[in-house]
């Protein structure tokens, strides 16, 4: 039997999945689609191993060749809600 990753958080299983991540690299916010992670089942918490970092930092010094953008609501967190 294969020992589970545990989290260093909440001790939760870590499961591997392929997720959207945010990677913010010298003043500037990506996000990449189907990056390896390691996925907490319990809090959520991301892991990545190394080879996943280097890759996410050289798509990032690359980001003038990403071509989509995506685009969300931004609230503020102060805002009136009725």
């Amino acid at each position: 039997m294969d020992k589970k990753d545990i989290c260093i958080y909440c001790e939760g299983e870590i499961d591997l999945r392929s997720i959207r991540t945010r990677f913010d690299f010298k003043g500037k916010t990506i996000y990449v689609d189907n990056v390896p992670a390691g996925v907490c089942s319990t809090c959520g918490e991301h892991y990545f191993d190394a080879p996943v970092c280097e890759q996410l930092e050289k798509i990032a010094k690359h980001s003038d060749l990403i071509k989509k953008t995506v685009s969300f609501p931004l609230a503020e967190y102060n805002m009136a809600i009725p």
